[in-house]
């Protein structure tokens, strides 16, 4: 059966492992770097010991963990930010589960318990971001009612 619940302090070595899965995913893909330093990752994917200690604390963000059948298997993060006008925006930073335990539902649940977070803190509404042709993730999205709203074209500098 799957679970979600809020990363705690002995979570850190487990969240340290499952980023690390979710940023070797995304290594091989166009505009991972700036995905990660928006998570609050090193855009360089060099995911350290001590990475997620502060992000545990940090009372405008939220750190759960997936189980299935008491394995955790999933990390959900997600952030609060602040617009222009001074509203909140949510920004779902990391939805990942461990192949193995796909396709059960683990994966919605954390992102709606993220969602649920978010919205209780007044964001006027959530981003997740899916990289150019990660189909996978614009799918799962799409499947939770999020909707594309922006198309973000970059160019490093020469």
């Amino acid at each position: 059966m799957e679970a979600v619940r809020v990363a705690e302090a002995g979570d850190a070595e487990t969240c340290l492992d499952l980023a690390t899965e979710f940023v070797a995913g995304l290594a091989v893909r166009r505009g991972a770097p700036l995905l990660l330093a928006g998570a609050g990752l090193p855009a360089d994917g060099a995911i350290g010991p001590g990475s997620f200690e502060g992000l545990l604390k940090d009372p405008g963000r939220r750190v759960l963990m997936g189980t299935l059948d008491g394995h955790l298997c999933g990390l959900g993060m997600g952030h609060l930010d602040t617009l222009p006008d001074g509203r909140r925006l949510g920004r779902l930073d990391i939805c990942y589960v461990q192949p193995d335990a796909r396709g059960v539902g683990l994966g919605r649940l954390l992102l709606d318990t993220i969602v649920g977070w978010l919205t209780e803190q007044g964001c006027a509404g959530i981003d997740g971001l899916a990289l150019p042709g990660d189909r996978e993730a614009k799918n799962f999205f799409e499947a939770s009612g999020f909707k594309a709203r922006l198309l973000t074209m970059h160019r490093p500098p020469e």
